[in-house]
């Protein structure tokens, strides 16, 4: 069974994050969870109440990391999964997850990013020359880092897939495994 790589740290969103986890393997694809250390991890959900400029965050379920992101070994997996929520501001460091990230855009392997993910792609310095959505608070990541933003709900550029926020999951998701059963 194909394995991809789903990206998690404390306070990843919950929807962006689950939902892969369930999809892929509707498809045949193995959900392989990593975080900076093989350890649970405390997601969390994401809201905009009527009335406030900027998500409230609440606590949300607990995910268990089956590997460390130093221990990753890209070569063994079909696809990269960048979940959003606020894990990716302090993931977008970490330079055993920005190697990966570059194996798998360099190496023309599916990559799929939601709302905040989008850091570590401009981290990894992989958006260079891209059209690419993400949460609209995100769109300097894109543009600072050489890319072109767009607000809509997904957009594909060669092999990344990129979606706003997890109300644009099933178009994302929907690109994802397009890519993904294509490679494999």
């Amino acid at each position: 069974m194909p394995k991809v790589l789903i990206a998690i740290g404390d306070a990843a969103e919950v929807l962006d994050t689950f939902y892969p986890i369930f999809r892929l393997p509707e498809d045949g694809f193995e959900a392989v969870v990593a975080g900076p250390e093989a350890r649970t991890y405390h997601l969390v959900m994401h809201e905009r109440p009527p009335g406030w400029d900027i998500t409230r965050e609440s606590a949300g379920y607990h995910l268990e990391a089956a590997v460390a992101f130093a221990d990753i070994r890209p070569e063994e997996y079909a696809g990269l999964f960048l979940t959003g929520g606020r894990a990716p501001e302090y993931l977008r460091y970490d330079e055993h997850l920005l190697e990966a990230t570059r194996h798998f855009m360099d190496a023309n392997k599916p990559v799929a990013s939601v709302c905040h993910g989008i850091e570590i792609l401009a981290a990894a310095d992989r958006l260079r020359g891209r059209t690419a959505t993400t949460v609209a608070k995100c769109e300097l990541d894109v543009t600072f880092a050489g890319g072109k933003y767009v607000d809509q709900a997904c957009v594909v550029d060669g092999n990344l897939v990129t979606a706003r926020t997890w109300w644009d999951n099933t178009p994302l998701m929907k690109e994802f495994m397009r890519l993904l059963n294509r490679s494999v």
